[in-house]
């Protein structure tokens, strides 16, 4: 998967990254390190690229910030709001139409690579 995801268009992956991040934070409230661990599973994050994201999507008023103590220093942890779960409704008619689009275009390489 992480080679699939590092051809991808840069913009198509910003896109990705970030309703990614919206999606961990829809299972529940959580933290930079676990944020970057659960999404790993599907694409390769690092911490110069989530912490960006983050400071985006809390500017856009998607996610909250909330700190708590933990090993004696605060962990800022960061939870999705309201508009960030509309996002991810959004995301989802998104995603059907689109994958209404690329099933017409890997039908029409089947039938090409067919003949």
């Amino acid at each position: 998967m992480h080679s699939i995801m590092l051809c991808m268009d840069a913009q198509v992956k910003k896109g990705l990254v970030d309703i990614c991040v919206l999606a961990s934070l829809s299972r529940g409230d959580s933290y930079g390190w676990q944020i970057i661990k659960d999404i790993s599973t599907v694409m390769e994050l690092s911490e110069s690229t989530l912490y960006p994201v983050l400071k985006r999507l809390e500017g856009a008023g998607l996610v909250e910030t909330y700190e708590v103590p933990h090993n004696g220093r605060l962990r800022r942890y960061f939870q999705i709001t309201a508009s960030g779960r509309s996002r991810l409704g959004e995301f989802k008619s998104e995603h059907e139409a689109i994958a209404r689009v690329h099933s017409y275009i890997l039908d029409s390489i089947d039938i090409e690579e067919a003949k």
